[in-house]
C-alpha cells in the first residue's frame, strides 16, 4: 500500500503534502483533547501547540496491547490501534476503529515515541489506519526502524507546521537525514520493496571503506560480519552496511506474522538460511489459556500456535515448543544458555533480545518484517550505532544487585536520552564482581533505556560459564571469539564511571521504568503481590538471591506476609533444575511462595501474578511496568532481593541481613 502523504508531481518529483480531506491527530497529555479530535469536535495546528503538552513515552503496549497482537494480519490489527492508551479511570481513549475511521494521515506526539516492546504491530496499526507521517520529538530505536521498514515517514514539528501552512515539501527533506541505504528503503516504500530492487541489482550496497581506527565492541562485531567485507574491515557510527546474521529467534507472539510475510513476499515454498542457529519458542502465551480475560482470544492464540508449528516444520529451525504444557523457557534466557556465543550478531523478534549481550555478543530486537527479510537472506541492513560506555568500579553492597544498577542508569542517563539509540557498553574492574546472570540483567534492560542494545566485556568468568554450556567448543575456540574494545575507541555518549559501592536499592515507581526512587525513601507502600522471575530475574543467580532472603525469613520464623501472594517463575528448565538440585523448591514451598514453570507469565499479562483490580499493588522483578501490562494495578519494579524481602514484610522493603529477626509489622 502506498504512503498517503507522498505525491508525484507531473515533472516526476516526489513531494510530501497534506490532503485537504484528511486530518492531523495530536496526542496530548490531556486525553480529553484526544477524544475531542477523534469525535471531530476539535482540531489543532502545530503553530498553536506547545510540544510540552504532547504525550511523551508512548509505548508499544499502549499502541497495540497484547490482545491486539493476537491477530497476525495488519489490517485486522489496525481496527484496535491505541487500544492500550487509557485515561485516569482505566477507560480506553481510542475505541474500536477510532483511528482507522478518523480520516487522519498524520499523528503527533512528544519524546521517545515507541518505547518498550519491539512489536512491529504498533507502526502497522498506524499505517493500516491511513497514517503516512509520524511526528515526534524523538523515537525509540526499534520503533523507528520498524517505521522505516514499513515505509513510514518520520518528521519534526517544524516540518509539520510548514505542511499545515499549505507548503509542499520535497520528499528528500524527510529522507536526506538518513544514510543512502535507509533513504533508498524509505523512498522505495519499505524493506520488502527495497529487497526486491536489491535482488534485481537496481540498488547496490558497498561495504564501508574506512581507514583503520580504534573501535568499540559493537563496531568490531559489525566489522567482522560485513557482507563483502575484508578481514581488517573498519566501521564507524553512521556507516550503512549489509551485515551477516549468525542466528536469531521468534516466539508464538510474532512467528505467525513472519511466516505470513514470507509467504506473501517469497511464495509458499520459501526457504531460510542456516536454520540450525535460528529458533522458535513457545513461551509468551503459554499461560494465556484459562486466564478469564484471555478467553475471548483463545481461538486467535491457538491460530498463532498453529502457524508457528507450521513455520517450524516448513523451515527446520530449532524447536523450543512446549511439551505437555511446559515450555523449555523464555527465549532470551534459553538462547543465552544454548546458542548465543561471544562475537555473534543475533537478531530476534523481541526487544529483550539484547539480553544476549551478557555473553559478549551484539544482539537486538527487530520487527517481523525485518526478521522475515534476514532469516530468508541471511543478512540484514544496519546503520552502525553510536556507543555509550559504563565503566564499573567497586563492588555492590550485599543488598544491591544489577537490577539496582540498571534502575540507576534509567533514572540518571536514560531520562536525559543519553542512551537513546546507542549501544550500552559495560566494562571496568567492577564488572568482574558481577556474575554472568547479573550481566545479562544489565543488557536485558538496555531496551528500557531506549538503547539499541547492551554488551559486556568478556573475561575469565565468561569463559568458565560458557565452557559448561558449550561442550562442542574447545577453550581456544571460545576465547578466540571474545570481543574487546580498542584502546582509544570513541564513545559518542561518553564514558561514565559508576561506583557500584555507592549504589543503594532502588525501585521504579508505577507506569514507567525511568521513574526511579530509592527504596528507603519510598515510605510505607503496602503490597498485594510480589512477582519473582521473568527473563530479567528468573536466572540461576536470581534463584540464589530469592533463596537467601527466604531462608533468612524462615530461620526467623517468618513466611510470606498474610494477604500477600508471592509468585516465582523460572526463566528456563535449566534454572528450574538448578533450583531443585539446591533444595530451593522445598524452601520456597515452606515460605508460602507459589512456584510456576518456565514462561513469560505475568510479565506479558498472562498467568499467575497478574493484578485483578486497579487498587492492587505489585512489586515485581520484571523489566517494565507500563500501565496495564501486568494487570490494572500499580506495579513497582525492583531487584530479586527487594521483591523477596517485600513479600515477607508485606510492603516494599529493601533487604538487610537479619531484618526478619524483628517482629513482623502489625496489620492495620
Amino acid at each position: 500500500m502506498g504512503n498517503p502523504v507522498i505525491h508525484t508531481r507531473p515533472d516526476g518529483r516526489r513531494v510530501v503534502r497534506l490532503s485537504p480531506a484528511k486530518r492531523v491527530l495530536y496526542l496530548f497529555k490531556d486525553v480529553e483533547q484526544i477524544r475531542a479530535q477523534l469525535r471531530g469536535e476539535a482540531s489543532f495546528k502545530m503553530a498553536q501547540v506547545k510540544p510540552s503538552d504532547l504525550l511523551d513515552d508512548i509505548n508499544t503496549d499502549a499502541m497495540t496491547p497484547a490482545w491486539v497482537c493476537f491477530r497476525h494480519k495488519p489490517e485486522d490489527i489496525a481496527l484496535d490501534a491505541y487500544a492500550g492508551l487509557m485515561d485516569a479511570h482505566n477507560q480506553r481513549v481510542f475505541v474500536a476503529r477510532a483511528l482507522c475511521d478518523g480520516g487522519f494521515e498524520v499523528i503527533v506526539s512528544g519524546q521517545r515515541k515507541g518505547t518498550g516492546s519491539s512489536r512491529e504491530t504498533a507502526p502497522q496499526a498506524e499505517k493500516w489506519s491511513g497514517i503516512g507521517l509520524v511526528i515526534a520529538h524523538s523515537f525509540a530505536p526499534i520503533h523507528a526502524r520498524n517505521n522505516i521498514n514499513l515505509g513510514q515517514l518520520m518528521g519534526d514539528y517544524e516540518q509539520l507546521a510548514r505542511l499545515e501552512r499549505g507548503e509542499e515539501l520535497p520528499l528528500e527533506e524527510f529522507t536526506a537525514k538518513y544514510d543512502a541505504v535507509t533513504r533508498a528503503m524509505l523512498e522505495a516504500g519499505g524493506l520488502f520493496e527495497f529487497g526486491a530492487k536489491y535482488k534485481l541489482g537496481q540498488i547496490t550496497v558497498a561495504p564501508p571503506k574506512n581507514a583503520q581506527r580504534p573501535m568499540t565492541m559493537a563496531e568490531k562485531v559489525i566489522a567482522t560480519h560485513l557482507v563483502g567485507g575484508e578481514r581488517d574491515s573498519c566501521v564507524k557510527p553512521g556507516d550503512a552496511c549489509l551485515v551477516n546474521v549468525d542466528g536469531g529467534y521468534s516466539h508464538e507472539f510474532t512467528t505467525a506474522q513472519v511466516h505470513y510475510f514470507l509467504q506473501q513476499e517469497y511464495g509458499e515454498n520459501y526457504r531460510v538460511v542456516n536454520p540450525a542457529k535460528f529458533a522458535v519458542f513457545e513461551d509468551h502465551l503459554l499461560y494465556a489459556t484459562g486466564v478469564p480475560r484471555m478467553r475471548p482470544y483463545e481461538a486467535q492464540i491457538e491460530t498463532l500456535r498453529k502457524l508457528q508449528r507450521e513455520f517450524q516444520l516448513h523451515t527446520g529451525v530449532r524447536d523450543y515448543s512446549a511439551r505437555d504444557g511446559v515450555s523449555p523457557g523464555i527465549c532470551h534466557q534459553v538462547a543465552r544458555e544454548h546458542f548465543v556465543d561471544p562475537g555473534d550478531f543475533i537478531q530476534a523478534t523481541d526487544s529483550h533480545t539484547c539480553m544476549g549481550g551478557g555473553n559478549n555478543a551484539l544482539t537486538w530486537g527487530v520487527g517481523a518484517t525485518e526478521y522475515a527479510g534476514l532469516i530468508y537472506a541471511g543478512f540484514t541492513f544496519v546503520k552502525v550505532p553510536e556507543s555509550i560506555r559504563f565503566e564499573l568500579t567497586g563492588k555492590l553492597a550485599e543488598n544491591c544487585t544489577a537490577k539496582d544498577v540498571i534502575l540507576h542508569i534509567l533514572a540518571t542517563f536514560a531520562v536525559r536520552e543519553d542512551t537513546l539509540d546507542r549501544v550500552m557498553e559495560f566494562g571496568g574492574p567492577g564488572l568482574a564482581s558481577l556474575s554472568m546472570d547479573e550481566r545479562a540483567t544489565l543488557c536485558n534492560m538496555a531496551t528500557e533505556c531506549s538503547a539499541r542494545s547492551g554488551i559486556c566485556e568478556a573475561d575469565e568468568l565468561t569463559f568458565r560459564w560458557l565452557e559448561k554450556r558449550r561442550p562442542h567448543m574447545s577453550e581456544s575456540e571460545i576465547r578466540a571469539r571474545f570481543v574487546a574494545p580498542d584502546a582509544g575507541a570513541h564513545y559518542h555518549g561518553g564514558v561514565h564511571t559508576i561506583d557500584l559501592a555507592a549504589l543503594r536499592p532502588m525501585v521504579a515507581k508505577p507506569a514507567d521504568p525511568t521513574y526511579g526512587a530509592a527504596v528507603d525513601a519510598l515510605g510505607a507502600v503496602k503490597i498485594d503481590i510480589a512477582y519473582a522471575g521473568s527473563c530479567t530475574a528468573g536466572k540461576e543467580h536470581d534463584m540464589d538471591m530469592y533463596a537467601r532472603v527466604v531462608r533468612d525469613a524462615l530461620d526467623s520464623g517468618r513466611k510470606v506476609a498474610p494477604g500477600v501472594r508471592m509468585y516465582l517463575q523460572f526463566g528456563s528448565e535449566g534454572v528450574r533444575d538448578y533450583a531443585r538440585a539446591r533444595g530451593y523448591l522445598e524452601l520456597f514451598q515452606r515460605a508460602g511462595v507459589e512456584v510456576i514453570n518456565p514462561g513469560c507469565g505475568a510479565c506479558i499479562g498472562c498467568g499467575p501474578g497478574v493484578s485483578s483490580n486497579p487498587e492492587q499493588i505489585t512489586v515485581s522483578a520484571i523489566n517494565r511496568n507500563f500501565v496495564g501490562r501486568s494487570g490494572p494495578g500499580k506495579l513497582y519494579l525492583a531487584s530479586p532481593l527487594t521483591v523477596a524481602a517485600s513479600a515477607i514484610e508485606g510492603r516494599v522493603a529493601s533487604y538487610k541481613p537479619g531484618m526478619f529477626r524483628q517482629p513482623a509489622p502489625k496489620k492495620s
